[in-house]
């Protein structure tokens, strides 16, 4: 069915890298004394004739003073060339062995079996722990651990030839085995994400480069989950706390970890690949999620890069000149989730009204303007992605319509509790959805939280009616097939139209299915997308190597390098 074949060092997920290294010296830039000296006194014609002159008045002295003058020359020449080395060697700035990264979200451990959230899969994946492939800034699938795979027709039996001589940080050897049982694991032991991978029966090592995986029916997005949590391959003989360290394969080692503050990595020296092997020895990455205290950060140099940087904030730092800012695409979705078994938000009515009432070129643009408009669960860069903003324009008559059908109106309010952790969304989109609300008779109040209280009350117990997350995975359609999800969302059609999708095996047709798929859910109105995120990194210069694309949700770091410009005397 399908075959890809390649090196690992070929692949990764940023865009090519475009460092050069300080030019060298090349022979047009020495000096040659000797012919030109010699040609010189051939074509100087009283040169020559005072120069047989001095040798009729001096003759005996004249050969000493010739050696004296030529040891000179090379002594001045030799200073000269020296002080030009120093000055060379002064001008070229050498390269900082750390680098520090400020992020708005904090992992709240690092056991990524375990432990929800996108934190964990950005600062992890490629970095610490290796897939059994990886990604690309594409969003598309490249080797990793394996170096190619075959798919049998049938889309039920996938093959895969891993590279030879790799191990873990530790020094274990890491082979099919290794494979296997991690994939096994996650499996029989239900770890985080091993729903995405429902279709897969059993993996199998037949020899120790060769890792065979059986599927109960074919799934179009085997491949790509396999880049994520459910490819991640651990060293089944190692033992340590998941939860503040780790014992991956990748290019970089968990130094320290807090929480609160500060993830710190540093280049494994038993790192097995070449292609992917750290270019800076120590990466800082703190978690800021105070946008004034994370761009205080950035501007005083306790980070070289700040990835989000608030868009309404990068005024400055465009005029002062000394840092590169970009807007990168990517599958983050700030989702407005209702609560669809909610005593209220059942309502499909009120739903609707909610999503007429709100004006997102008004919130994309009080954002600094550099969000896409989204209008329904499926982001620009994954497969099956319609514009769907037109469903529910903007339309506060039509919304105050479908509330009075529901028994509310301006005059007799629908209470509503908006749940979300302001500490990373800020306070203001809640302010701006509660002032949109009361124009049509809905008194919305926010629940300020942490993002561990959002975790457990919201996504683990589903108790509110109203909640905002931003959701930065790609290729996570299938959330929206899952009753018990905290979107509460049940729709056979959906839930129909996607399972074909995975059983394509073309992937026009599979696109096709979770396009209607998406439709029907942007349709019954279970969340507003309020827009699609596009993350502005801003960066000092000097940085060089920074992911330019999904850098929310995949983060590699082996590539980043931080020069310092020269400093003055």
């Amino acid at each position: 069915m399908a075959k890809s074949n390649g090196a690992y060092g070929t692949s990764d997920a940023t865009e090519p890298d475009t460092t050069t290294q300080p030019p060298h010296a090349t022979e047009d830039t020495r000096a040659n004394t000797g012919a030109n000296a010699d040609t010189n006194a051939s074509t100087d014609a009283s040169l020559n004739a005072h120069a047989k002159q001095r040798k009729k008045r001096n003759d005996g002295h004249r050969p000493i003073i010739w050696v004296v003058a030529a040891l000179v020359i090379v002594a001045l020449v030799a200073c000269i060339a020296i002080v030009n080395s120093h000055s060379r060697k002064a001008a070229a700035p050498a390269q900082s062995d750390s680098i520090a990264i400020g992020i708005k979200l904090a992992p709240v451990s690092l056991d990524i079996r375990n432990q929800s959230g996108s934190a964990l899969e950005q600062l992890l994946i490629g970095n610490v722990y290796e897939a059994l492939v990886s990604r690309n800034s594409n969003n598309e699938v490249e080797p990793g651990l394996a170096k190619s795979w075959t798919i049998s027709d049938d889309g039920l039996t996938y093959t895969f030839k891993l590279n030879e001589h790799m191990n873990f940080s530790n020094g274990d050897t890491l082979d099919a085995t290794d494979v296997a049982w991690s994939i096994n694991q996650l499996k029989s032991k239900h770890y985080y994400n091993s729903d995405q991978v429902e279709n897969l029966k059993q993996a199998s090592a037949p020899d120790a480069t060769t890792v065979k995986l059986t599927l109960s029916q074919p799934d179009a997005n085997m491949l790509w989950y396999l880049s994520g949590r459910p490819g991640l391959v651990f060293d089944k003989d190692a033992h340590y706390d998941a939860k503040t360290t780790a014992v991956g394969s990748g290019p970089y080692l968990v130094k320290s970890f807090d929480s609160s503050s500060k993830l710190v990595l540093q280049a494994n020296p038993k790192y097995w690949g070449s292609a992917h092997k750290a270019r800076t020895n120590t990466v800082t990455v703190r978690f800021l999620p105070d946008d004034n205290a994370a761009l205080n950060a950035l501007t005083s140099g306790d980070v070289q890069v700040l990835s989000p940087v608030n868009a309404n904030m990068t005024g400055k730092l465009k005029s002062s000149g000394e840092y590169t800012i970009k807007a990168n695409d990517g599958s983050d979705k700030f989702v407005l989730a209702f609560n669809c078994t909610g005593a209220k938000t059942s309502d499909k009515r009120i739903r609707q009204a909610i999503r007429y009432a709100i004006n997102h070129k008004e919130i994309i643009a009080s954002r600094g303007g550099v969000d896409a408009a989204l209008g329904g669960p499926i982001p620009s860069v994954d497969p099956g992605y319609e514009d769907l903003t037109g469903l529910y324009p903007y339309n506060p008559t039509k919304a105050k319509s479908l509330l009075q059908q529901a028994g509310y109106s301006t005059s007799h309010p629908l209470k509503l509790t908006l749940t979300y952790a302001t500490s990373i969304y800020g306070s203001e989109l809640g302010e701006q959805l509660r002032s949109q609300l009361s124009r049509i008779g809905i008194d919305l109040s926010i629940n300020s939280v942490e993002f561990s209280t959002w975790l457990q009350d919201v996504h683990t117990n589903g108790d509110y009616d109203l909640s905002l997350v931003d959701h930065a995975e790609s290729h996570d359609f299938y959330k929206w097939t899952q009753p018990d999800y905290y979107y509460h969302y049940d729709n056979p059609q959906v839930q129909a139209l996607y399972a074909k999708a995975l059983a394509a095996t073309d992937d026009e047709d599979s696109a096709s299915y979770l396009k209607q798929a998406a439709r029907i859910v942007s349709e019954d109105a279970p969340a507003d997308w309020l827009f699609a995120y596009r993350v502005s990194v801003a960066q000092a210069k000097g940085v060089t190597g920074f992911p330019s694309r999904l850098t929310q949700s995949v983060l590699p770091l082996w590539k980043v390098t931080y020069t310092p410009a020269q400093r003055r005397a």
